[in-house]
C-alpha cells in the first residue's frame, strides 16, 4: 500500500510559489518513486527504510557487539573440531554479523521478535546422521561422531548441513573449545569421571590432556573474547538508555547547487513584438535540508513529521516568465518549517488512509508514475517532475487514500486544502474556503513493464490562479477585478521499461476554467515525452531527455478585458498564438549509496509562449546527500 510504503518517509524541497501567483509554501513529496511496492511489502518499525534513501549504518558499538556475540553463540553450536593433535593452521575469515530477516507475513507490521537459533530443532545433533553433508566416508567422520556422541558439543545449521569445509578464525575455535570444556566440566562430577548422563563412563586420559593443552594454548584468545564483549555489553547497555527511540527512525537529505540563466531580452507586452526588458539572474550557490521523523505505533501505521529549511527560490521574477523553474527550490529564507505533518493507517488490508495538516496533496498521495520524478535524483526542472496538472491547487492538508483493488490497479483519492488553519475570510482559507482541491488517480499495470496513471481534479480558486506553478498558471488578466474559478483537470502518465537500461514515456494533461460569475472559460494543455537511461556508464547513474510544452492557454473566451492570452491588446477572446518548447537533459552520477552528483540543462524556446522572447538557457550542478 503506498499510503504506508517507506517511500513517502523523506521530505522534498518545499515547491516556492508560482510567479505571478501570491507566495504559499507547497511541501511536496521527495521520495515518489516511479512505481510504488504492494502492501506485501511492508515492513516492521524497526526496518522502517525508504527505497530511495540509504539504510543508516549500524553504529560501531553494536556491529562490534554483533561480531563478538555471533563468534561465541555460532562458535559454540555449530564449529567442527578435529581431534587430532597436528592441528592445520587456521585462517582468519570475515567476521559474522546478524542480518536482519525479512518477516514472512505480508499484510501487517510485525513487532516479534525473531527465534533465536537454539529453538530450532537443529542447534543440537544428537547423532552425525543428522548432518546432510557428512558422510562416513569423510576423513573427519570419526572425529565428528566422537564429539557428538561423547561429548554433544557439535551443532548443524538449520538446514541440516555441517559446512565442514568454511574456515575459521582463532577466535571461533577457542569460543567452540570453551563450549567443549563446559560440557565436560558440567558432566564430571566431583569426584570421579562418571558422566551423569551415562552416555560414557570415563573421560580418556588422552582427551583430557589433549583438552587441557588446547585450553592453555587459547586461553589468550578466551579471556580476551570475554573481555571485549563485556566492554560492548556495558556500551550497549548505555546506547540503549539514551537512545532517541524504540518506534522512530530519522531519515535526512540535504542538496547544495550552483544554477545560472542566459540573459534573454523579454516582450512583456506581446501586441507589438517588441522586447522591453532582458531577463537576468546571478550565478548562485544554493543549499535546502530536509528531515524527516518516520514513527509507527502500531506496526500498521506512521506518523511522518518532516522539517525543511533552505534558501533557493524561484528566478520567475528576474527572467518574467516561471518556465525556467527548478525542481528542487527550497525558499524559506533558511527558517526552518514544516514541510509534512501526516498520519497514515492502514483501514484493512488493502485500504489506507493519510490524514494531515501538511503535506497531504496529489502529489504526496498519488502513486508516482514517471521514473524521472524527485526531487533529488530526477529531472532537474519543475516541469520534468510530473504532469504539472497534478500540481494544482497548492494543496497542503486535507485526507486522502489508497485503494489496492488488485494487483495490478488501484486508486488513488485526496482532498487537500491551501491554507486549511486559516480561521477568517471562507473564501481565503479554511478546510472548505480559499484555494482547495479534490482528485482521483487511476493506477494501472496492464503488463510487467509498463505503469500507467490516470488522473483527475476539481480545484476551487478564489483569484483566477491555477497554482500550477509553471507555465500558464494565470487565467485571467492582470488589468482585470479578480474573480473565483472552478477547474476540472484531466490528464494521463504512462512509462514502459523497455528494458533495465532504457525506459519511454510521458504525459499529457486538459484543464477547463469556468468563473463564477462570469460567462465563458479557460482552457489548457500541456504535454511531455522522455527517455530514461538507467545505469548509463556505471550501475546506479541515471540519464534523462525530455521534451515537451509547459502549460498552454489554447482558448479563452472570457468577455472582453478579462482574457489573460491578449490582455495587453484590450483582453480580448483567444488562445495563445505562439508555443514554448522545453528540452532538457541531465545525468545523475551516483558516487555513493549516499551522495549524487547531476549536472543538467534545459532550454526553454520561445518561453511565455512568445515567439518575440530569446531562448531560455539553464544549467545547474545539484549535489545530493542522503543520510
Amino acid at each position: 500500500m503506498s499510503l504506508l510504503m517507506v517511500s513517502v518517509l523523506a521530505t522534498a524541497p518545499i515547491s516556492a510559489l508560482n510567479l505571478p501567483e501570491k507566495s504559499v509554501i507547497l511541501p511536496e513529496n521527495p521520495v515518489q518513486q516511479s512505481t510504488q511496492d504492494n502492501l506485501s511489502q511492508v515492513v516492521s518499525p524497526a526496518e522502517i527504510t525508504p527505497p530511495e534513501f540509504v539504510q543508516p549504518d549500524i553504529t560501531t558499538s553494536s556491529t562490534i557487539k554483533n561480531k563478538y556475540e555471533n563468534i561465541l553463540r555460532k562458535s559454540r553450536e555449530k564449529i567442527q573440531f578435529i581431534s587430532s593433535p597436528n592441528l592445520p593452521e587456521l585462517k582468519d575469515t570475515q567476521s559474522v554479523t546478524e542480518v536482519v530477516q525479512n518477516q514472512e507475513s505480508t499484510e501487517e507490521f510485525s513487532q516479534s521478535p525473531h527465534p533465536p537459533d537454539s529453538d530450532n530443532p537443529m542447534s543440537e545433533v544428537t547423532s552425525v546422521s543428522q548432518l546432510q553433508d557428512v558422510q562416513p566416508s569423510d576423513w573427519s567422520f570419526g572425529a565428528l561422531q566422537s564429539l557428538v556422541e561423547r561429548y554433544g558439543c557439535i551443532a548443524g545449521y538449520p538446514d541440516g548441513t555441517y559446512l565442514g569445509n568454511r574456515s575459521i578464525s582463532r577466535y571461533e575455535f577457542a569460543a567452540g573449545l570453551n563450549a567443549c570444556l563446559e560440557k565436560i566440566n558440567d558432566a564430571m562430577p566431583a569426584a570421579g569421571y562418571a558422566y551423569a548422563n551415562n552416555k560414557i563412563n570415563t573421560v580418556n586420559n588422552e582427551d583430557l590432556i589433549s583438552l587441557q593443552r588446547l585450553q592453555g594454548e587459547f586461553k589468550a584468545e578466551l579471556q580476551q573474547l570475554q573481555q571485549r564483549v563485556e566492554v560492548v555489553e556495558k556500551q550497549t547497555s548505555e546506547l540503549q538508555g539514551n537512545r532517541f527511540s524504540t518506534t522512530t527512525r530519522l531519515f535526512g537529505q540535504a542538496i547544495f547547487s550552483v544554477q545560472g540563466t542566459n540573459s534573454p531580452d523579454v516582450d512583456l507586452f506581446p501586441r507589438d513584438g517588441v522586447p522591453e526588458r532582458q531577463g537576468k539572474t546571478n550565478l548562485t550557490f544554493t543549499s535546502s535540508a530536509q528531515l524527516t521523523l518516520a514513527t509507527s505505533f502500531t506496526g500498521r501505521d506512521l506518523l511522518l513529521t518532516g522539517l525543511s529549511a533552505g534558501n533557493l527560490g524561484s528566478n520567475a521574477s528576474f527572467l518574467s516568465t516561471n518556465m525556467g523553474r527548478l525542481g528542487f527550490e527550497s525558499n524559506t529564507d533558511n527558517n526552518l518549517v514544516v514541510s509534512d505533518l501526516s498520519y497514515r493507517f492502514l483501514a484493512s488490508n488493502n485500504l489506507g488512509i493519510v490524514v494531515g495538516t501538511a503535506g497531504v496533496n496529489p502529489i504526496n498521495t498519488f502513486r508516482g508514475i514517471s521514473p524521472l520524478e524527485g526531487s533529488s535524483d530526477g529531472a532537474i526542472s519543475l516541469f520534468g517532475q510530473r504532469n504539472p496538472i497534478l500540481s494544482i491547487g497548492n494543496g497542503t492538508g486535507g485526507i486522502g487514500f489508497d485503494w489496492q483493488i488488485s494487483d495490478r490497479i488501484s486508486l488513488q483519492g485526496v482532498y487537500s486544502a491551501e491554507i486549511p488553519n486559516f480561521p477568517g475570510d471562507t473564501k481565503q482559507g479554511g478546510l472548505f474556503g480559499g484555494r482547495y482541491t479534490a482528485g482521483a488517480q487511476l493506477s494501472l499495470a496492464p503488463t510487467n513493464n509498463i505503469d500507467i496513471g490516470v488522473h483527475y481534479l476539481y480545484s476551487h480558486s478564489p483569484d483566477g490562479l491555477l497554482g500550477g506553478g509553471i507555465g500558464d498558471s494565470q487565467l485571467i488578466s492582470p488589468f482585470a477585478n479578480p474573480t473565483a474559478f472552478d477547474t476540472q483537470a484531466i490528464g494521463a502518465t504512462v512509462a514502459w521499461r523497455i528494458n533495465p537500461n532504457l525506459h519511454l514515456g510521458g504525459w499529457g494533461g486538459f484543464t477547463s476554467s469556468k468563473p463564477s460569475n462570469l460567462s465563458g472559460s479557460v482552457e489548457t494543455t500541456n504535454w511531455m515525452v522522455f527517455a530514461a537511461f538507467p545505469n548509463l556508464l556505471r550501475s546506479g547513474n541515471l540519464g534523462g531527455v525530455l521534451v515537451g510544452q509547459p502549460p498552454k492557454i489554447t482558448s479563452s473566451t472570457l468577455p472582453d478585458g478579462f482574457n489573460f492570452p491578449n490582455f495587453s491588446d484590450g483582453g480580448t477572446a483567444g488562445g495563445r498564438s505562439d508555443t514554448s518548447i522545453h528540452v532538457e537533459v541531465f545525468y545523475r552520477a551516483q558516487l555513493s549509496d549516499n551522495i549524487a552528483l547531476t549536472p543538467g540543462l534545459f532550454v526553454i524556446f520561445n518561453p511565455d509562449h512568445n515567439a518575440a522572447n530569446d531562448a531560455l538557457i539553464v544549467g545547474t550542478l545539484r549535489a545530493s546527500f542522503r543520510f
